[in-house]
């Protein structure tokens, strides 16, 4: 039998049907659909809770049966598989109710978020072609969501079908909770007809651009579940886990780390609409929450904590974070390990049985194992570096990336060596522990300072301030100058009830931790928040225009 995408999209490379084939059969995809994943686990587990979020419980059978009346609706509306949908809705139940509809009808979820403007969605409706809008009408007392999604309706022309979650619909939108109870048996097997092949498009993800625009990825159903799956395995996810999530769910972070991987194990997630330290923690230990992870400010914000142990964490068997693995497990007392993960296919983290060198000082391997491969290359070459040495990661393998989605023939083959490794613009250092190949995340290349032509990577050196003891955080950017190009700027947010070290105090610090005199940073900012994206990402960009401007009201230039 051939097997390739029943619903194919113009503008996504697919692979061929005998590629697609031997990856079925070897076990590097899934042979199954995430609609298909969602039947079989309510009808083995109907009663138990998948879902703990804002004092709901919604178990699996009730996933199932209002994700496939919300499916149905969606296939009466007249969207068909592979039209694209918008959302705009935050870290809820219905959003991942509707992320399931979407997955069950063939509609295609595109990576927005509620905090976008005119400029993000416009250009992503106009890029995906989007025809459908989720919007959760109380997300913000100070933004009015449903009449922005209006407007931005008038403004594309594409969009044409809005559905309005929490909140009361306009006589031109749709209420979500009808659409999820609404349809008759009649409708519910237009659903069934709609044979999903695990090679055809689930998602609409984006590239990490923090600040711009990014590119669209699109990821398919047989191999993000095994993507999942590999993550699960390699952090030991059983039926009985309980992860905590306080971040977006549509990201890749959300739907790889939490989502999918508990939907694989039948286990539980718990959601918070927003990250708090005290009701974090208390969540913990109110649920026995077992595994809880940071993907931006989460960590930062509990190494500010103090008051850590009048907490319950018993329960807690992991934490996973970006990096800072060996300062989280010594405050919190929990076994960590740092992660690295990159929308366009590769994931990686350690074992919880792994040794701290690999859990705290590495990012990990691939938790796909041997299907991955990864290189380590030289700056604007093919050529591979010798192990320890820094380089570009770049990787091939049957999650990876064929081809940004109606991208510019020159952006994709920018993007790719000439043999389909994906190229990252990240530095890494590979290192090996106990036999095995691990890599340790040093930056991006973008956030390469180059000081007299000798460049650097910004994070290994925010990696060594960090170990300051007056240091809570740091971040380091390139700062103009007239003679050298650029040299490195820190901002540093101290730890509470200390002083922010001086630029000398700080140089000498880190020549002793072995640091090379020309990565000194030669400024500090004392702040005591770093600025950050719509999303919550920290925000470089906005870093290094502040100390540009200083500069140029101190200089006169």
């Amino acid at each position: 039998m051939v097997r390739g995408p029943r619903f194919p999209i113009d503008g996504v490379v697919y692979r061929s049907p005998d590629e697609q084939a031997a990856l079925l059969a070897s076990g590097a995809w899934l042979d199954t659909t995430v609609g298909e994943l969602i039947r079989a686990t309510a009808r083995a587990h109907p009663d138990k809770v998948y879902l703990y979020a804002a004092g709901r419980e919604v178990t699996f059978a009730e996933l199932d049966r209002r994700s496939e009346g919300l499916a149905a609706s969606l296939i009466e509306q007249g969207l068909r598989p592979g039209d694209r949908a918008i959302f705009q809705m935050g870290i809820a139940a219905e959003t991942v109710i509707a992320l399931f509809a979407c997955y069950k009808a063939g509609v295609i979820p595109v990576c927005t978020l509620p905090q976008y403007r005119d400029i993000e969605i416009g250009q992503l409706a106009d890029m995906s072609a989007a025809k459908a809008y989720f919007i959760q009408a109380d997300f913000s007392p100070n933004f009015d969501l449903v009449g922005f999604a209006r407007r931005m309706g008038v403004a594309h022309a594409t969009l044409k079908t809005f559905i309005v979650a929490r909140g009361a619909a306009p006589a031109d939108m749709l209420a979500f909770d009808a659409l999820c109870d609404a349809p008759d048996a009649a409708a519910r097997a237009k659903v069934a007809a709609v044979a999903i092949d695990p090679g055809d498009v689930l998602t609409f993800q984006l590239s990490g651009g923090s600040t711009g625009v990014p590119k669209i990825i699109p990821r398919m159903h047989g191999e993000y579940l095994a993507q999942a799956r590999g993550w699960a395995r390699m952090h030991q996810y059983g039926p009985d886990e309980i992860c905590i999530w306080p971040l977006p769910i549509i990201h890749n972070a959300g739907l790889l780390l939490v989502v999918l991987g508990s939907l694989l194990n039948a286990s539980a997630i718990l959601l918070q609409e927003k990250f708090d330290p005290v009701a974090f923690l208390d969540a913990i230990e109110k649920h026995r929450v077992t595994w809880a992870g940071s993907i931006g400010p989460i960590a930062p914000r509990l190494l500010d904590y103090p008051d850590i142990a009048r907490h319950d964490l018993s329960s807690l068997r992991m934490f996973v974070a970006m990096d800072r693995a060996d300062a989280i497990e010594a405050h919190v007392g929990v076994v960590t390990m740092n992660l690295y993960g990159i929308t366009e296919g590769l994931l990686m983290s350690t074992s919880p049985t792994d040794s701290p060198a690999a859990r705290h000082w590495t990012n990990g391997r691939s938790s796909s194992g041997d299907f991955d491969e990864i290189r380590v290359l030289a700056f604007d070459s093919e050529t591979p570096v010798p192990a320890g040495e820094q380089g570009e990661l770049c990787f091939r393998g049957p999650h990876s990336l064929r081809a940004y989605y109606n991208a510019d023939p020159g952006v994709n083959a920018a993007s790719f060596t000439s043999d389909g490794f994906v190229r990252t613009s990240d530095i890494v250092r590979e290192v090996v522990i106990a036999g095995v190949s691990h890599y340790v995340f040093l930056g991006r290349v973008k956030d390469n300072i180059s000081r007299g032509n000798e460049k650097f990577a910004a994070e290994e050196v925010e990696k060594l301030i960090v170990q300051h003891p007056a240091v809570l955080d740091a971040k380091v950017v390139a700062m103009p100058d007239r003679y050298l190009g650029e040299k490195a700027c820190a901002f540093i947010i101290p730890r509470p009830g200390e002083t922010c070290p001086d630029v000398e105090g700080l140089g000498a610090f880190l020549v002793d931790q072995g640091l090379a005199k020309f990565k000194l940073p030669e400024r500090i900012e004392a702040v005591t928040e770093f600025p950050v994206t719509r999303v919550g990402k920290v925000d470089k960009m906005a870093m290094r225009a502040i100390v540009k401007d200083k500069i140029q009201g101190e200089t006169g230039g």
